[in-house]
């Protein structure tokens, strides 16, 4: 794996003729998480197969779109579908976007993912702030050659997620009535499902929640020191003594009705900011 300065330029020049003008936020939405494009003003929009050196959203449920507008009075780009190890992507291609959006000018970085409950306490429909993560993907987006070109080697991950805009959102929580939950999300690689035992193992060493996104994403804005805040919209109980078939469309439809209430603590947040 390589990366290069003229890749990053290349993709960048495009989406500055295009009119993506010094975004100040940028926002990551995951599966079935679509709805705040809606709340762009004076959409301009770029798909991923027109953007140099982009790759390509290869999941049905995910569109493929950067998207540049104004939320709540600032400027701000949305990927509207991201990219994930289990397509065939290496760590590159999963974090390329967030590079894109560090060079044409973001500050604050916002993530949201769709992720299955480990904390028996936790119900799907459930909002949850990613404190911590467990990386059990096998990998690290910064284990390439020439990685020091492009900022530190070696990244301090003491607190990966920016506690100011998690306290932030916490309060909105607390304002708008919106029950928050708090914990550490695991990523694994996917796109099967986890067993029995491995939802038993996840609960062991830590986890509230799984997902197969979000950790490789989180590892290089802290490369670029790009604060970020990520949040995870739970679709499913992962309870190994009663586990039950996933049901994809299900996951989606529960993602899409508790989407209003992730929706509501980023905008208040992009006020605030």
């Amino acid at each position: 794996m390589r990366l290069s300065e003229q890749q990053l330029q290349e993709s960048t020049a495009y989406l500055k003729e295009k009119g993506f003008d010094t975004p100040e936020i940028g926002i990551v939405l995951g599966t079935g998480l679509g709805q705040l494009v809606n709340a762009i003003e004076n959409p301009i929009t770029a798909h991923y197969n027109h953007i140099p050196f982009f790759p390509l959203a290869t999941v049905e449920f995910h569109p493929g779109k950067l998207i540049y507008g104004t939320i709540e009075g600032k400027k701000a780009v949305v990927m509207e579908g991201r990219f994930h190890l289990y397509e065939g992507y290496d760590f590159i291609d999963v974090t390329y976007p967030i590079r894109i959006m560090h060079q044409l000018g973001i500050h604050k970085l916002f993530v949201s993912n769709a992720a299955g409950a480990i904390n028996r306490t936790y119900k799907k429909g459930d909002i949850m702030l990613i404190e911590d993560h467990l990386n059990l993907q096998g990998g690290s987006p910064l284990a390439f050659g020439n990685v020091s070109e492009f900022g530190d080697r070696f990244v301090d991950m003491s607190e990966p997620y920016d506690l100011d805009m998690r306290l932030k959102l916490i309060a909105i929580a607390k304002r708008e009535k919106i029950n928050l939950q708090k914990g550490v999300y695991a990523a694994v690689i996917g796109p099967q499902l986890e067993t029995k035992a491995e939802y038993r193992m996840l609960k062991i060493i830590g986890a509230d929640a799984v997902g197969m996104s979000t950790v490789p994403e989180v590892i290089i804005a802290n490369h670029l020191r790009l604060p970020i805040v990520a949040v995870s919209v739970l679709t499913d109980e992962c309870d190994p003594d009663n586990l039950e078939p996933v049901d994809i469309q299900e996951i989606i439809r529960i993602a899409n009705e508790a989407e209003p209430k992730m929706i509501k603590l980023f905008t208040e947040l992009i006020k605030e900011l």
